[in-house]
This record gives structure tokens, sequence and C-alpha cells, in this order.
């Protein structure tokens, strides 16, 4: 008999009580082929209440660690559980869930390490707003310029890796804005990274764990750390 595939789809949630039961839901009804875990980032709206009402599957963390942080402790259930794949999928409602099979697809196939749900294929659905596309097109362009190819959505947080990248994040991810540069730690452990066209929507509820006033910030550090990442596995070869 075929050896079933043990997939596991990592929910990492912020104050995210609005929309929460409405994500848990939908994947115990419709894709219960499945697993998932809630990481409740520790949240100040009743999060954790909503999960225990529903009874959902879920890690709270006793101290706000950031989206970094709780998509880490995802990795890390996921590789203290054997799981083959893991899938990041936002607590907001953004990621449509009819988009798992063709993110698991190209891993399973083993044309892929990690494949990225993008919404700059097709640019269908929502796209962001002016200033972000402005900040990821800057985040695509740097690394263009250090991998010498092209990722277009790359700070999309819908995302599926294989076991290899599973045991590698579960011990190192990237902080704050994780995204891009988890593209150049993987890409310097010789990832084949796929991306995967999909339509997005809008959040209409809850708290995104950047805001404005952090963008700015977070694109310099992130650029930076990039940076610093790359040269590292230069000096490392």
């Amino acid at each position: 008999m075929e050896k079933k595939i043990k997939t596991l789809v990592i929910i990492p949630a912020y104050n995210e009580s609005e929309c929460i039961e409405r994500v848990v839901d939908n994947l115990r009804k419709n894709y219960s082929e499945y697993d998932y875990i809630v990481v409740d980032d520790a949240s100040t709206d009743g999060t954790r209440a909503v999960l225990d009402k529903i009874k959902a599957n879920y890690v709270s963390l006793p101290v706000n660690l950031g989206i970094g942080g709780a998509v880490q402790t995802g990795y890390r259930y996921a590789l203290e559980n054997g799981y083959d794949i893991a899938i990041q999928m936002d607590g907001d409602g953004q990621h449509d869930p009819n988009y798992l099979h063709a993110l698991v697809e190209p891993l399973n196939e083993n044309e892929a390490d990690i494949a990225i749900g993008s919404r700059f294929i097709t640019k269908e659905g929502f796209q962001s707003s002016r200033s972000r596309r402005l900040g990821i097109k800057i985040l695509s362009d740097l690394l263009f310029v250090l991998l010498h190819k092209r990722y277009y959505d790359v700070t999309s947080g819908y995302r599926a890796v294989n076991k290899k990248f599973i045991s590698l994040f579960s011990f190192d991810y990237p902080q704050d804005y994780p995204e891009p540069e988890a593209i150049m730690i993987s890409s310097r452990n010789n990832a084949v990274i796929k991306e995967i066209p999909v339509i997005m929507r809008e959040r209409d509820t809850g708290e995104s764990s950047i805001n404005l006033k952090k963008s700015m910030y977070y694109m310099c550090k992130v650029s930076l750390a990039i940076v610093i990442s790359f040269f590292q596995r230069v000096k490392g070869e």
C-alpha cells in the first residue's frame, strides 16, 4: 500500500476572534484530509475563548512572539508529530483553502520543496495596497539581484514546504516580517521553490500583525537581513 502523506495546515492567529471560527469550520467540513493546528499568538481579543468553544486543535503561546515565532511554533509541532508537508495559511480568511491541493501537488510530485501561493501571476483578486505592492516589488527585485531568480509574491504567507524544510524552519525561522527572508534561507539550503497562482481575499476583520507605521522599519530590516543571509551563504561556499 502507498504510504499516506501526512499534511498539516499551520494557522497563526493574533486577535482573530471574528473570523477564526469560519476558517477552522471550513477546513473541518470541506478539507478534512488535512490536519490543522491554530497557533494563538497570545491574542487579547478572545481568540482563545473562540477556539475553546469550537474545540479547535490549537496551541496558545504565553507571550506574543509575532508572526515568525507563531509560524515557527507550527513547524515545531509539525516536526514533532511526523508531518511530511506543512502549509502556512492565515487565520483571517484571506487565504482560500481551495488552493491547498494546488500548493501540495508540486511537493507530492517532487517538483518543488516549497510552493508559494502568488496573487501576482494572474493578478486576480485582492492585490494589497499600492504602498505594500511597492514594498513587495522592491523586495522581489532585491532577491532577483542576489539569487538571479524572480519570485513575485515574496511576502505571501500562503505556502507549503516539505519535510526537509519543516525540519529547518522548526529551528531557524526569521521573525517580524519573515516571508522574504525565508525565501533567502531556503535558497541558501538549495530549495526548489515554485510559485502557484492563487486568488486572495481582502481582510475585513481582525488585526494585521504588520501595520503601516512599521512598514518602513521592516522594509529596511528585512532588506538588510536578506543581504546578510546571502553573504553568509557565499562565505559558507
